[in-house]
């Protein structure tokens, strides 16, 4: 950012709302001094002279009286978050100080951030590149132990490492081959053929398995994806509001009540589910009840866990429900969970005891998924209207988990920007390799390498435009 014209930043960097204690950040050329305007130390000299890493204790003063008590902590370039100077003043959590704070910066010239400015300005200033500051995204946003540790160790550079380390074996393959087109004329050979294709392989097979992972690291930011499928009014939008303790789905007795999916997050022992409350399957000529079946079904395909209900009032319609499910679902990868609902209204026959009259629903259930070749984790009694059976299905979602292999990669890409960028990556790849076995003159194969050193270059940052940076940036919180 060096020979702009940087402007000082200032925003609130803790949740809006009232709070103990509450943190307004500021950062740019001016920011120590702007604070100086304000701040009127208990003792020492003014913030300026101030060493870097430094807090400071005294008083905002706004027209000559006390507006509130803080502290101050000092950063001097290049030792920041941001590169910059930067002050972050701990104040009370009032509404009114935090904002009378803020018009006062305003006042004295700084300007109120833009959404993820500070963690832009950290990127542009080269204290992390833009993997890193995503990963800065990541972090502020996981719900769960496995993506806080995974955002952590991306924050911490381990994503970016392994793509320098390929970029540069990339490199060395692409500067050889260059340097034979600039002596061409003679005809010589700088990189041995059978070394560069065994590199470019290599290089490929870790591409691959970062690709490979992006389906686990996508299921741990963003929780396992559950879609709740099954008939109208079987109590899918019941269940929904019961696991997430609210009422997030419309209840009524009305078949096709829910036009639409509805989804919801919930942490069961440290992973994260997202649950898909989908449009109610049946026959219909309602239009937009049409649109909502067809985008249950496109749920239920993209989901790792279905969860399929059953009525058991309409003992008529299990075999209905189970057909429409074996037709929809991969069930070599796709695990299943089917749910008897209603149980603690169905009216039992003469002489059959409750659990008799469950134990033959079961069965029928069992013989009906071996006849449609499903083969479902559990079969489990529910009534999601007055909470019987949830810690029975909490426990059987938790069989679905995927193992925790974390481990057994170096990183788990989680961004989608990146899992494209990488099979652009691989693509190029191939073709160079696909060139080498076939002998394609030096400057194609060439072409294609640097393409793929393109591709890496976009996820960490190298190769940028002020279009792609607003996009990733803007989605950040103000403060950050």
């Amino acid at each position: 950012m060096e020979g702009q014209n940087i402007n000082t930043i200032c925003a609130l960097s803790t949740v809006q709302g009232k709070s103990a204690i509450a943190v307004i950040r500021m950062s740019g050329p001016n920011s120590i001094k702007i604070a100086d305007q304000i701040f009127t130390p208990a003792k020492g000299g003014p913030l300026s002279l101030t060493p870097g890493q430094r807090l400071r204790y005294g008083t905002i003063d706004s027209d000559e009286r006390i507006l509130d008590e803080v502290l101050i902590s000092v950063f001097k370039s290049p030792h920041s978050y941001t590169g910059e100077d930067m002050v972050e003043i701990s104040c009370h959590g009032s509404n009114y100080i935090q904002q009378e704070i803020l018009i006062l910066l305003i006042s004295k010239g700084a300007k109120l951030a833009k959404p993820g400015e500070f963690s832009q300005r950290s990127f542009l200033n080269g204290k992390m590149d833009l993997a890193q500051a995503e990963a800065v995204a990541d972090l502020i946003i996981s719900e769960t132990e496995a993506s806080h540790r995974v955002a952590l160790k991306q924050m911490k550079g381990g994503f970016s490492k392994e793509l320098s380390g390929m970029r540069l074996s990339l490199l060395e393959i692409v500067s050889l081959m260059e340097l034979e087109l600039d002596f061409s004329e003679e005809d010589v050979e700088f990189a041995d053929r059978v070394k560069l294709k065994t590199l470019i392989e290599k290089v490929n097979d870790h591409i691959s398995m970062l690709i490979d992972s992006f389906r686990l690291g996508n299921v741990i930011k963003n929780g396992i994806p559950v879609a709740i499928a099954g008939a109208t009014n079987t109590g899918k939008s019941t269940l929904l509001n019961s696991l997430l303790d609210e009422d997030r789905a419309i209840v009524s007795e009305i078949h096709g009540t829910t036009r639409d999916f509805i989804e919801g997050f919930l942490n069961i022992e440290g992973i994260g589910f997202r649950f898909i409350d989908t449009a109610g399957i049946r026959e219909t000529e309602e239009k937009i009840e049409i649109i909502g079946i067809e985008r249950s079904y496109d749920k239920i395909r993209g989901a790792s866990v279905v969860l399929l209900m059953l009525d058991a009032e309409r003992e008529e319609y299990f075999g209905l429900g189970i057909k429409q499910l074996s037709s929809v679902i991969d069930a070599d990868n796709q695990k299943i969970i089917i749910l008897l609902n209603k149980t603690d209204i169905i009216e039992l026959s003469s002489g059959k005891s409750y659990k008799n009259c469950i134990e033959n629903y079961l069965k029928e259930i069992s013989a009906l998924c071996l006849e449609y070749n499903l083969k479902p984790v559990d079969i489990l009694p529910l009534s999601a209207k007055v909470q019987i059976g949830i810690e029975n299905l909490k426990a059987a979602l938790l069989k679905c988990r995927y193992k925790d292999a974390s481990n057994s990669y170096s990183t788990l890409v989680t961004n989608v920007r990146h899992f494209e960028a990488l099979k652009e990556t691989k693509e190029a790849l191939l073709r160079a390799s696909s060139g080498m076995d076939n002998s394609f003159p030096t400057d194609l194969v060439a072409q294609d390498i640097r393409e793929a050193l393109f591709h890496i270059g976009e996820i960490v940052g190298e190769i940028s435009t002020d279009e792609i940076l607003g996009n990733i940036f803007g989605k950040f919180c103000i403060g950050k």
